[in-house]
């Protein structure tokens, strides 16, 4: 493997237990895709650094949880402005 994807894989797990941040934000931060995001830290971090890659996967497994409550809370949000608005 490249440094520099296990350089990346070690500061995409840190920026994510850091922050306690989505995959989508992670991607976002970084620029690079979901995809990249989840194999860099469920397949490459445990070959660098398991404990780390352990630690990353928490809060991802936490996120992917409680992503229907953000996703219900996000389409109540869109609904209270649709009907705010003046026609």
């Amino acid at each position: 493997m490249k440094d520099y994807i296990e350089e990346r894989a070690v500061e995409i797990a840190n920026y994510i237990i850091e922050t306690k941040a989505t995959v989508r934000q992670t991607a976002k931060r970084f620029g690079i895709s979901k995809s990249t995001v989840h194999k860099d830290v469920t397949d490459r971090l445990l070959q660098i650094n398991p404990g780390l890659a352990q630690e990353a996967r928490k809060v991802l497994d936490i996120n992917k949880q409680e992503r229907h409550i953000r996703g219900g809370l996000a389409t109540k949000e869109k609904y209270l402005h649709k009907t705010q608005a003046p026609i």
